[in-house]
């Protein structure tokens, strides 16, 4: 766990960056602090490994007082992602993967081998460890960053906007691929983003930051979207922050049409989603198809019935009336 108790940062006689931060991030989670530029997320989170200290207040890291740890020792224990992957040109992707295990003393073999294991496990082929930076494409290279991060095993990542320097499509593969390890490592993940979609999407809990540093909500990303604290939080979230919540609403909402009623050849042509896809899901497929229908299937994969845009309404009609 790590806990933010009344934290403040000033530089020099300026306004506070940040401004009696109180929270705790759970372990083994994915905590988002999100918020336009120059609100103090990215101070807040480089104060967790000492990157920046604060004026005042405490940060403690599993009941541990960072400020009771060499910041070199405190940032050789959590991995770090920036944007743009942040590494080494000289070095190669091997060697850049490597450079924590090799400074807390692993032998060359042992960290070439564990990196082309990193490589493969961040969706890379290990074959690229033999390759230089500037001979990727910048997807390939935040990978890498990933995988560096990774490379000791430590219990905590520290993501700051690592997807924002790409293009949408890689982005969107990037997000998908941290949801993966993120099942399959159950790190303690702080990610830092200006992108309240990618908040929402990433973040078991997001902290909504405005300006000076001050917290304005914390909370499950469906609260945010549904229950927005403030002023502040509603208006970043944005008017569509209804739609956005659809994510995190499920099919088996909607009652289904008979797969009967509809012609087989047509159906064959239209999307097919699962029972337990999310209705942000459904809509985006319906608004694509020309037919405006889709066939929800089953946990067997058999059409269990079709959905119609008025299904989702009704659906939404009825969340609207309880």
């Amino acid at each position: 766990m790590i806990r933010f108790t009344d934290v403040e940062k000033r530089y020099d006689a300026g306004a506070p960056a940040v401004s009696g931060l109180t929270l705790e991030v759970p372990a083994g989670r994915t905590t988002v602090f999100v918020g336009p530029s120059g609100c103090g997320k990215t101070t807040s989170l480089r104060m967790i490994n000492r990157m920046v200290d604060p004026t005042s207040g405490t940060i403690e890291v599993d009941g541990r007082d960072v400020s009771r740890t060499a910041p070199h020792e405190l940032r050789r224990s959590m991995g770090y992602v920036m944007q743009q992957g942040g590494l080494m040109p000289h070095r190669t992707v091997a060697d850049n993967v490597a450079t924590v295990p090799r400074l807390l003393g692993a032998s060359k073999g042992e960290t070439r081998r564990a990196a082309a294991g990193l490589l493969e496990r961040v969706g890379l082929d290990p074959a690229l460890g033999a390759r230089y930076p500037a001979q990727l494409s910048g997807g390939q290279q935040q990978r890498v960053g990933v995988a560096r991060a990774l490379a000791a095993d430590p219990p905590i990542l520290l993501m700051d906007e690592p997807f924002s320097a790409v293009d949408p499509v890689v982005r969107a593969e990037l997000q998908a691929e941290l949801l993966r390890l993120q099942r399959e490592l159950s790190k303690t993940i702080v990610f830092v983003t200006h992108d309240i979609d990618e908040a929402t999407l990433l973040g078991d809990l997001v902290a909504v930051f405005g300006a000076g540093g001050v917290l304005h909500q914390f909370a499950p990303p469906e609260q945010i979207l549904s229950a927005p604290a403030d002023g502040f939080t509603a208006r970043f979230v944005g008017r569509d922050r209804g739609f956005r919540a659809l994510a995190f609403r499920g099919a088996e909402e909607l009652t289904l049409r008979p797969v009967s009623g509809y012609d087989a050849g047509a159906l064959a042509r239209v999307p097919r989603l699962a029972r337990g896809a999310s209705l942000r899901s459904v809509l985006d497929a319906l608004l694509a198809e020309p037919a405006r229908i889709a066939v929800v299937e089953d946990a067997a994969g058999r059409p269990a019935g079709v959905a119609t845009l008025a299904d989702v309404a009704a659906a939404l009609d009825a969340e609207a009336g309880r």
